[in-house]
């Protein structure tokens, strides 16, 4: 078998090549001649995420995470409430990790709930308490692979062994991480989730999901998407290809600058704390050390000793990272959590998580880190 880099440039690729095209075309056809489909879900048409731009995309995200099969969605957020719905109904209980992604907090509290899906938070860092929390009718735990956005690092070896011992169907969202420095298939988890607008595709120019496991898991969550409509564009899964070829070269490179960049603010007078898993200040450094491999990842979060004022006018000032929402592009960007992707969370939720109105999240670029270091520099002067 190939090694990953390998894999991600040439796993899925159509062989023979089509017409000789040394990159896959876009299949910009809503529609394709019946040929034999034995189903409703073989039918070929683009709601049913099988052209063939999503055929070979497939493949290859498969390949990269050691999985049997792959599914991209419309959204990361499409990839998270199907896969979930498509293995939890009425009646059902999950265990869900409690320092999580403000719009998965909000489908677990709010849109779950509503279908009578109930849950129970676990402290991803203390194992010895989830067994406690089973009922007869817990049907999955579901965990971060590094949390949005205080970058806590669970016991993922633990949520596997557990899901396998109580026949739980492990979940986790490897956004943050990347199968360049994860592959959480290979630790036992039974599926992997990604907002594929992030790292996956790293260019900020389309908005997709991915989930990542077995065939039959895969079957059943597409069978779910193909009601519920949430199809990618064969558009947006060439441009997906095309951005994940890059991913080892842009991952290793944003691991890179991001610890620079967390040491030095680590070091700063003005600042408070660096929650940034590759620092040896980090609760979860040796865990993350074990189970990364490669780096730790491009994104940190940290606070000023200043407070929100001082937060708002670091941002305004700063010069080379746009302040923006969404991560995982070539460029360095930076928001504070309570106005982007933590802002439908209550202030009482927000202040149990630990995530304060002063927090900056910095999803590190690809830019020169001494160039990234001297602006949060004279920012911070």
């Amino acid at each position: 078998m190939a090694r990953f880099d390998t894999q991600i440039i040439h796993a899925g690729e159509p062989h023979p090549r089509i017409a000789g095209a040394v990159v896959t075309p876009i299949f910009q056809s809503s529609t394709f001649e019946h040929s034999g489909d034995t189903g409703y879900h073989d039918v070929r048409y683009i709601r049913l995420n099988n052209t063939p731009n999503h055929v070979a995309l497939h493949a290859k995200l498969a390949a990269i995470e050691g999985g049997e099969d792959a599914l991209v969605t419309a959204s990361g957020m499409a990839a998270i409430s199907t896969a979930i719905l498509a293995l939890a109904k009425t009646g059902d209980h999950l265990l869900v990790q409690s320092n999580l992604y403000g719009g998965t907090h909000s489908f677990v509290t709010q849109d779950l709930a509503a279908l009578g899906i109930t849950h129970d938070f676990i402290d991803a860092d203390r194992p010895e308490t989830w067994e406690a929390l089973i009922r007869p009718n817990t049907r999955l735990i579901y965990v971060e692979a590094a949390t949005n956005p205080l970058l806590q690092v669970g016991d993922h070896v633990a949520v596997a062994k557990l899901a396998r011992a109580r026949g739980l169907v492990s979940m986790i969202d490897n956004t943050f991480a990347s199968p360049v420095l994860f592959r959480p298939l290979e630790h036992g988890f039974d599926l992997s989730l990604h907002s594929a607008t992030k790292y996956l595709n790293g260019h900020t120019d389309i908005v997709a999901g991915a989930v990542i496991g077995s065939r039959a898991l895969i079957a059943k969550v597409k069978h779910k998407l193909d009601h519920f409509g949430g199809a990618l564009d064969p558009h947006a899964c060439f441009l997906l290809m095309r951005g994940m070829k890059t991913l080892s070269l842009r991952v290793l490179r944003q691991s890179e600058n991001a610890l620079a960049l967390a040491r030095f603010l680590e070091s700063h007078a003005a600042v408070s704390r660096v929650a940034y898993p590759g620092l040896e200040s980090h609760p979860a450094h040796v865990r993350a050390r074990s189970l990364f491999t490669g780096g730790f990842g491009g994104m940190f979060s940290f606070e000023l000793r200043g407070g929100v004022d001082a937060a708002v006018r670091f941002i305004s000032t700063a010069r080379i990272p746009v302040s923006a929402p969404s991560l995982g592009g070539v460029e360095t960007l930076m928001t504070r959590p309570v106005t982007t992707s933590h802002a439908g969370l209550s202030p009482s939720e927000r202040a149990a998580a630990g995530i304060s109105d002063a927090l900056i999240r910095v999803s590190v670029g690809i830019e020169d880190v001494r160039d990234l270091i001297e602006d949060f520099a004279q920012a911070l002067a």
